[in-house]
């Protein structure tokens, strides 16, 4: 890797994102929970010179930086909750919360957070506008980048950039994958409840057996992917929880079935949404049970504003020049940054971050997740780099 200025900062307060990375990791929060952590974000960033607002989202933490002369208003987001799984790991800064893991790299992105605004305090007179950052909550699928946004952060003043990052265990250190259109896909949950006639094991024709009926509405909707949508459109649907009956010769009377959809693309999305409830209603009545159907939204597809994104592609060629850059990157993960960037132009971006010379090779979610370190630098500076191509920063002593 090139050397340069922008890099030679982040690396050098490499101590500094650390100590609050482990500090976060060892004191991991569910959504909506985060106490403990939003209140060190607040003094932080109180301390940083930042105008702070507490409770935004419940739990999330506002910090506006403004600068010395006009310019553009940029909101940066990093996620600050865990999730409700025990690690596994026997690192020095393991989870002292039994049952709760920071497993997906958010204590990192607060590490990352807090360290471009201690960046930003330190060159105040030379921000141009404003740097809004947001500390939000219940990012798992909870609703928090909603609940922000109806507290405000979007308002007084309103940005006109916004940017997100996740470090990516799936690829090692030196890679970014940057994409300028559709990502992430959007996500939404259903539930089906089959409703029959309960009876006894032996005696089945006297009951309306809805676990045979639940059998087949799952056999059934296995079809949607493979059969109504067009092979070259994207598309999932799948369970992931049945619940019926409570012992071996009890037929039940009712079966209870969750699962997900991921789409990119809305009109694909109604189309599985429309043909989910179909099949579910019509096998039901078929086999003579009545089926209720229930649709959640989580959140929309992450599409990334292209100009920005190529813009960003164009800054990490900059600074990280040896390092590579996936411009095609989709996943059928889900990410609520997607409700900024349907209100705010904006990129989010993933930044390499496993090392499998150090056997960090697990995936997010897995309760031996940990991720190198040294991904924090390097997002930084990423960050760095693109606040001043958006035009709010000029570093100018670094860039002599």
């Amino acid at each position: 890797m090139t050397e340069n200025n922008l890099v030679q900062l982040a690396k050098e307060n490499f101590n500094y994102s650390v100590s609050f990375r482990r500090d976060f990791h060892q004191h991991p929060e569910l959504g909506f929970q985060e106490i403990r952590t939003s209140e060190i974000i607040t003094k932080e960033l109180m301390n940083l010179g930042f105008a702070v607002r507490k409770y935004i989202g419940k739990t999330g933490v506002l910090g506006v930086l403004k600068g010395t002369s006009v310019g553009p208003t940029l909101l940066l987001r990093f996620d600050m909750d865990a999730l409700p799984i025990r690690e596994t790991n026997t690192t020095t800064y393991v989870s002292k919360n039994e049952g709760i893991m920071h497993a997906c790299g958010h204590d990192g992105h607060m590490a990352i957070g807090l360290t471009i605004a201690k960046i930003l305090s330190l060159y105040r007179d030379q921000i141009t506008g404003t740097v809004k950052i947001i500390f939000q909550p219940a990012e798992e699928g909870l609703g928090g980048a909603l609940a922000t946004i109806e507290d405000g952060v979007l308002e007084n003043p309103r940005p006109d950039y916004c940017l997100g990052l996740h470090i990516w265990n799936e690829k090692p250190l030196g890679w970014f994958g940057i994409n300028s259109g559709a990502m992430m896909a959007g996500a939404d949950t259903f539930e089906i409840i089959v409703n029959g006639k309960g009876g006894h094991g032996g005696l089945p024709h006297k009951a309306i057996d809805p676990i045979i009926c639940a059998a087949h509405i799952i056999t059934t909707i296995q079809t949607i992917v493979s059969r109504n949508i067009s092979p070259l459109d994207n598309a999932v649907v799948s369970f992931g929880s049945i619940k019926g009956g409570s012992t071996f010769n009890v037929i039940p009377d009712s079966v209870y079935l969750s699962g997900t959809i991921r789409t990119f693309d809305p009109q694909i999305r109604m189309e599985v949404i429309q043909n989910l409830e179909r099949i579910s209603k019509s096998v039901g009545e078929g086999m003579g049970c009545t089926v209720e159907f229930t649709l959640d939204e989580v959140t929309p597809a992450v599409v990334n504003n292209s100009k920005i994104a190529a813009d960003l592609q164009k800054v990490i060629r900059k600074v990280f020049p040896d390092f590579s850059i996936d411009m095609d990157l989709k996943t059928m993960g889900s990410e609520d940054f997607s409700l900024f960037l349907n209100e705010v132009p904006g990129c989010f971006y993933f930044v390499g971050s496993a090392n499998p010379d150090k056997n960090l090779i697990y995936g997010h979610h897995h309760p031996k997740f940990d991720f190198d370190e040294g991904v924090l630098p390097i997002a930084v500076a990423s960050l760095l780099g693109m606040i001043e191509e958006l035009g709010c920063l000029s570093i100018r002593s670094l860039n002599s």
